[in-house]
């Protein structure tokens, strides 16, 4: 395993604190360097959890989707019915984009509120855990820097299928939806290379390295 920091890194603003999308294939270990940097001080953004506090019982997106959709997408629990959005997203080649122009705007809004938050508290580093980050084009102008998890497809589909017990096929499905591994490290200015045999010590180590950079 190796990271990389490229002689062209960006600089860190000497105020506001550095802003670093943190993204990586399904299985690519992304949440435990998320997590590890979050032990280092870093103050970590979830963009998935952010989605899912808005889409559970009570969430703020659910008034807004059961009048787009209707009020069967509200399960019994009062949480979205992701099994009936699921099949509404491959059913109708819209409902992806209508559902992303209701979450969208409120995820950026709960983002900056605990952008902010870091600042108040003088952070130095927040990180933007976003699975989707080269995908979704939006977030790249509001980062001053991306680190990628990356490591071969192969070990994705074997890590995935034993921490999920989801078929060969489905894991296959899950990664051509996402960006391709080219992408992801076309847009990286570090990268941490976490494949079949790299412990979580060394795993953590390059993370640490990664987090020195920033005064961590």
């Amino acid at each position: 395993m190796h990271s990389t920091m490229p002689a062209n890194s960006p600089t860190p603003p000497q105020q506001a604190p550095y802003r670093l999308g943190l993204t990586g294939g399904i299985g690519s270990g992304k949440s435990t360097v998320a997590q590890r940097l979050q032990y280092r001080g870093a103050t970590v953004i979830d963009a998935d959890q952010i989605s899912r506090s808005l889409t559970a019982a009570g969430g703020a997106a659910l008034p807004a989707i059961a009048r787009a959709f209707g009020d069967d997408l509200i399960a019994g629990d009062g949480a979205l019915n992701r099994t009936r959005m699921r099949e509404l997203v491959f059913a109708q080649g819209d409902a992806r984009q209508r559902l992303e122009a209701i979450l969208h705007p409120l995820i950026a809004e709960h983002t900056e509120q605990q952008y902010l938050q870091a600042v108040r508290e003088g952070r130095k580093l927040v990180v933007h855990d976003i699975p989707l980050l080269v995908e979704s084009k939006r977030w790249r102008a509001q980062l001053h820097g991306i680190l990628v998890i990356d490591c071969r497809e192969s070990t994705q589909i074997e890590r995935v299928m034993v921490r999920s017990g989801l078929a060969l096929e489905a894991v296959q499905s899950i990664i051509a939806a996402q960006a391709s591994r080219a992408q992801r490290l076309a847009a990286a200015d570090w990268v941490i290379y976490n494949d079949e045999g790299t412990s979580i010590d060394t795993l953590h180590a390059y993370t640490d390295q990664i987090a020195a950079w920033f005064g961590l």
